[in-house]
């Protein structure tokens, strides 16, 4: 690491003298943290079974290819950049992070991962959030020897920075199977009051490491998506458990997302409320011009809910018509409406303020 940190600041060096390259950071970086629903292909660069580099995902990417993204295209960091003005980050593992692109920012995110470490061991080596962490130092490390310390410092204060994690902790935790050690340890009510200060120590470290705009995803409507109509709902309706795991989840995470921001004397953490957000969709989704949220596009079985989505798979001709593309992820269509509420919608949404706001209060300091 330290002989490609010494490559990368010569070349960078060099370019800064040709005048190529400015040393000044114009745009503002944004990382990304949690789960599949945010991942950009980190899981592509380990030895995991949770992975989306073959087709059909990516479909509707630009370059109509799989990139590791659990979507048919763009998924929610890729829509916020756009917001943002700016390059897509690339995953951190991507050996083309390198040089001014560093400066974009970085996407930590591994698919399978949850706020407990014990959450997603199926699929052994994925990037659990210290590991995240412990990456997201290193790197600034390497834009340090580019930038400088100072230039870092500020780069990463003034940085936006979504994180997404806790849906897992439920599907692939203490639901994965009947009887799992957790369920056996902990009633729900008191497993999500577990979870909760678990959370909050992960906020803390980001905190810690520098981050001053973090925007904090609460968990979907976790009972209503494909994979679970299929297995858990009944006559397609939504697993009563699971919702219930939403919704005992997410107030207590915005409530403790609240905490947080009076500690600081700050509003630092944002709750993003997509549970609130995707039950519009799902409850109404011709009113949004959806024709199912119970069908996912691509998979097979009930629903299309289950397995994974392979080339094998049902494959649906029109993308847009589906809010869910996999058993699990929404469709880029379902990613558009969920970033477009983050940006302008209301303290329903996002907590203390959307986004629009925060750019807004941002650019005046």
């Amino acid at each position: 690491m330290a002989s490609s940190v010494l490559i990368s600041s010569i070349i960078l060096a060099l370019l800064m003298i040709m005048g190529t390259v400015s040393p000044q950071v114009e745009a503002r970086a944004f990382f990304v943290f949690g789960d599949s629903l945010v991942d950009h292909g980190n899981n592509n660069y380990l030895a995991t079974t949770a992975r989306a580099d073959s087709p059909p995902y990516g479909i509707d990417f630009p370059t109509h290819r799989p990139t590791g993204r659990f979507s048919n295209g763009l998924n929610i960091p890729d829509l916020i950049s756009q917001e943002l003005g700016s390059d897509l980050i690339l995953p951190y593992l991507s050996p083309q992070l390198t040089g001014r692109k560093l400066l974009v920012g970085a996407n930590f995110a591994s698919a399978g991962i949850g706020i407990l470490n014990d959450t997603g061991i199926q699929f052994v080596n994925i990037l659990r959030l210290y590991q995240q962490f412990a990456y997201f130092q290193e790197y600034q490390q390497r834009v340090a020897a580019l930038i400088g310390a100072e230039q870092t410092k500020k780069l990463v204060n003034e940085a936006l920075v979504l994180i997404t994690a806790g849906g897992n902790d439920f599907v692939n935790n203490y639901y994965l199977v009947p009887n799992s050690v957790r369920s056996q340890q902990f009633s729900l009510p008191d497993y999500v009051k577990f979870l909760i200060p678990e959370y909050r120590k992960h906020l803390e470290r980001l905190y810690d490491l520098g981050a001053r705009r973090v925007l904090v995803t609460g968990s979907g409507p976790l009972g209503c998506v494909p994979a679970e109509l299929a297995l858990r709902g009944r006559n397609g309706q939504c697993s009563t458990e699971l919702q219930q795991a939403a919704a005992l989840y997410n107030p207590q995470l915005t409530e403790m997302i609240k905490e947080l921001n009076a500690q600081y004397g700050s509003d630092i953490f944002i709750a993003a409320n997509t549970r609130e957000m995707s039950t519009n969709f799902i409850s109404n989704p011709e009113a949004f011009g959806f024709t199912t949220s119970k069908m996912a596009c691509c998979g097979q079985g009930p629903y299309n809910g289950i397995g994974l989505c392979t080339p094998s798979s049902n494959l649906c001709s029109n993308r847009d018509e589906y809010a869910f593309w996999d058993p699990f992820h929404p469709s880029e269509r379902a990613n558009r409406y969920l970033v477009q509420q983050m940006m302008n919608g209301s303290t329903e949404y996002m907590n203390p303020m959307n986004l629009s706001t925060i750019l807004a209060m941002d650019s005046r300091t």
